[in-house]
């Protein structure tokens, strides 16, 4: 997996079976992917992300992979994984108790 960044726009390779396969991402189309995800609709959201960004020339090889669902949300981890920054957070405990 290797990435490239450009500000907002970053493009985001990953190896599929011997195959490499890049996508664009921007703040926009991953605004747009987690808008479109809903409980009852999680793999049609993930497949758009998927075909909708991968380069063009890359499209019809990486149809295949998309006919198992768990394989398109396994590949849509993988690619929002390496897109979110890396930021070191902590969630800090109360120091009072709830009294009830």
């Amino acid at each position: 997996m290797t990435t490239t960044t450009n500000d907002a726009v970053r493009e985001i390779t990953l190896e599929v079976s011997d195959q490499e396969f890049t996508f664009k991402l921007d703040p926009q189309v991953v605004t747009k992917y987690f808008n479109s995800t809903t409980q009852a609709n999680k793999v049609a959201p993930a497949n758009n992300l998927l075909v909708n960004t991968v380069l063009q020339d890359q499209r019809a090889s990486l149809k295949p992979f998309l006919v198992n669902p768990v394989t398109v949300m396994e590949l849509a981890g993988a690619l929002l994984e390496e897109y979110a920054p890396s930021l070191d957070v902590i969630v800090k405990k109360s120091s009072s108790t709830l009294i009830a």
